[in-house]
């Protein structure tokens, strides 16, 4: 999954896309894996990492995951 070239992430959670001037605030998770994906990481290594960085159960990390990435979708964040 690739996100929009014309999105910018702060390290804070401030989300911006150039080409409609939409901006977003991300809550830590989402925040986590935007940066995730970002760096290339498929669901999976995601969902893993999530679970690491954030003690929660597979089953949380899955949900959240998914989630987010259906919001992005719906936002049309992702290429």
């Amino acid at each position: 999954m690739k996100l929009q070239k014309y999105l910018a992430v702060s390290e804070s959670g401030f989300a911006f896309l150039s080409n409609t001037g939409d901006t977003f605030i991300l809550n830590n998770t989402a925040n986590f894996i935007i940066h995730q994906i970002q760096q290339g990481h498929d669901e999976e290594t995601i969902v893993e990492n999530l679970m690491e960085n954030y003690d929660v159960d597979k089953i949380t990390a899955e949900k959240d995951v998914n989630d987010f990435i259906s919001q992005i979708k719906h936002f049309d964040l992702v290429e």
